[in-house]
């Protein structure tokens, strides 16, 4: 892990290099996270290396990488791919509804969305259930990145945020708890 945070320090002071080798030594890790990302209809419209390289041109653009140790940088990259399906999908429904054009009614007696629609419609819902639960306590949403989409253990949770494992446990608890309610409903 090293050299991950060498190479780290030498990103966040601009070095581009540094972020292409970073991102070369925690590609298996950026593609389990990019898959899981894609689950359901999102692997229809992007795939795992477009979405783990999409990720690092946004990474690539930025003035400055501010992260202090590998599973930020998990979490901060788990977020920027979020913000990727997120942007896709709602620019594929908008695309879908006829992007802006007049909309005309046709009764085919069908009331089912096109393949995918669901699982779209899914991603955007989580998408607003996390930013709900940010409005209350956005280290719990930080806890469901590091843990869920990032795929770190708890002793790393608890590291990225500083706080203990068991208060990393409690809100893991919690968060689940309260994405549970929100997609429920």
């Amino acid at each position: 892990m090293a050299d991950v945070t060498e190479w780290l320090h030498a990103a966040q002071r601009g070095d581009e290099v540094a972020l292409g080798r970073l991102f070369e030594l925690l590609y298996p890790d950026l593609r389990r996270i990019a898959h899981a990302r894609l689950r359901g209809s999102a692997q229809e419209l992007l795939n795992t290396t477009a979405l783990v390289h999409e990720s690092f041109l946004r990474l690539v653009r930025l003035e400055r990488l501010e992260v202090a140790d590998r599973p930020r940088f998990l979490a901060y990259v788990a977020r920027v791919m979020r913000s990727i399906v997120v942007d896709l999908v709602r620019a594929t429904r908008a695309a879908r509804r006829g992007g802006g054009a007049a909309a005309l009614p046709l009764d085919t007696g069908f009331d089912a969305e096109p393949a995918g629609a669901a699982d779209a419609g899914e991603v955007l819902r989580v998408h607003e259930a996390l930013a709900e639960l940010g409005a209350h306590d956005e280290r719990l949403v930080r806890v469901v990145e590091l843990r869920y989409f990032a795929g770190l253990e708890m002793e790393e949770v608890a590291l990225a945020l500083g706080v203990g494992k068991r208060t990393a446990e409690r809100d893991w608890e919690r968060a689940r708890l309260f994405l549970y309610q929100s997609l429920r409903n």
